[in-house]
């Protein structure tokens, strides 16, 4: 059985992170997306509402597993789950040098274990978790957020300005 690990803090879940995910679900029998649980990183939503998010958005896919890990290089929570794939995103060229370099040590510390790179279409290119935070405030943000984020997330991002609104009056 083929099976895959895609990993991201998916703070939040985004149509290009999707699409990554149902690319992956065609090419491998299993794929567990797994959110990093990094006490390190500032996030602006909790472990559970990231995992719910995902759940939601994903329900469609059979071959779909999510998860979290915690404390543990990838490619070691890869080894675990014994998947012989970690997939990656690459929007650009700085992720394109980023995730190589990272695609090197992951081959470091496990040889048997691949890295695979797949690049979104045009649509989904320049998107990512932070660019969706820094929209939301604007006039009219929730219909150009909408476009981007599954609903399940736009309407808690919604409710997180509402409630931040209140709390500044």
């Amino acid at each position: 059985m083929t099976k895959a690990v895609y990993a991201g803090s998916f703070d939040p879940v985004t149509n290009g992170h999707l699409w990554i995910i149902k690319e992956a679900s065609l090419l491998f029998e299993e794929v567990i997306v797994a959110i990093g649980d990094n006490s390190e990183k500032k996030c602006s939503f909790s472990l559970d509402d990231r995992l719910s998010f995902l759940k939601d958005a994903t329900s469609s896919i059979p071959n779909i597993t999510i998860t979290s890990f915690k404390n543990e290089f990838l490619v070691h929570y890869a080894t675990k789950q014994t998947a012989k794939y970690i997939i990656r995103g690459i929007r650009n060229s700085a992720d394109y040098e980023y995730e190589k370099s990272m695609r090197y040590i992951n081959n470091d510390l496990n040889s048997n274990i691949s890295t695979i790179f797949l690049i979104p279409p045009r649509d989904y290119a320049e998107l990512s978790s932070s660019m969706i935070k820094g929209l939301v405030g604007a006039d009219g943000w929730e219909a150009i957020v909408n476009k981007y984020v599954p609903y399940t997330v736009l309407t808690k991002l919604i409710k997180q300005y509402n409630a931040r609104r209140l709390n500044h009056q």
